[in-house]
């Protein structure tokens, strides 16, 4: 029972650190600014792009506002939220041993074992707070400058605007769950070094050299194996009846990663020498 509300404790406390910095509070902000400089740019825009010119979903946005949030997560996807993905995770424990914290958090009856899960699991909050921040301030935007409607589905199937938002939250689980491999690729990361900038840049790394890899067509037989493979594949929520498979298929996916490059954690950072 100790053990349980000490790691309970533990959690809030990390929850607590983690949204009482300014730097977790600008991130937020940045990623909020992206579909609003979106909707902003195409709302002063005098040229209408016709449909399949230009991102997906952006000839729907001036239509249909809550496109935005849609929309915008695609631009995201593939460098703003690894950036900031990159930021929290590399952070996790490179942070606190650059700053001489780490020891103290070990001397106390914590475990080495239950703060890597406990950085974690921070980490993933603000990977889920980051998503709906951006499908929130799209929708929002969306719904100040363009009509908003009953939303027609890639299938051609009209939804409902509370249905939309339904949909809305869907994508922003589903992208949670693509960033999680990555997280887990930085906590290893920010195990390796005293220097939280060296961990955040390396974690940023591995995403681009995935995204490279995954545009290789050479290398097709590893493609499903990256990480990165099916981030954009959240378009499948957004038809009727929803095509699970992708969803599935990145849970096992971002899963494995998950359990190996948390084992390499484990590994390491149970056997780092921290306490001398």
């Amino acid at each position: 029972m100790f053990a349980k509300a000490l790691g309970i404790r533990l959690f809030l406390s990390e929850l607590k650190v983690m949204f009482t910095r300014r730097r977790t509070w600008a991130m937020l902000a940045a990623i909020a600014l992206i579909p609003i400089l979106l909707a902003v740019a195409v709302a002063l825009s005098s040229e209408r792009l016709a449909p399949g010119e230009g991102p997906p979903f952006l000839a729907q946005v001036t239509q249909n506002g809550l496109f935005t949030g849609f929309t915008a997560m695609l631009l995201a996807l593939p460098l703003f939220l690894p950036l900031t993905v990159s930021v929290v995770a590399g952070d996790t424990i490179a942070g606190e041993a650059g700053l001489g914290t780490l020891r103290y958090l070990l001397i106390s009856p914590v475990g080495r074992v239950r703060l890597l899960v406990m950085k974690y699991l921070a980490s993933l909050v603000f990977i889920l707070a980051g998503t709906f921040t951006l499908m929130i301030a799209g929708a929002a935007i969306g719904a100040i400058l363009f009509p908003v409607g009953p939303v027609t589905l890639l299938s051609g199937f009209t939804i409902s605007i509370f249905e939309a938002f339904g949909r809305m939250a869907l994508v922003a689980l589903y992208t949670t769950v693509s960033l999680s491999g990555m997280a887990a690729v930085g906590l290893f990361i920010s195990t390796l070094t005293t220097v939280p900038v060296g961990a955040m840049t390396a974690t940023l790394v591995t995403s681009g050299v995935s995204n490279i890899l995954g545009n290789i067509p050479q290398l097709e037989w590893m493609h499903s194996w990256l990480f990165t493979y099916y981030w954009l594949d959240f378009a499948d929520l957004l038809r009727a009846p929803i095509e699970w498979g992708s969803m599935l298929n990145n849970i096992v996916l971002q899963l494995g990663w998950i359990a190996v490059f948390g084992a390499l954690a484990y590994g390491r950072f149970t056997t780092k020498d921290i306490l001398s």
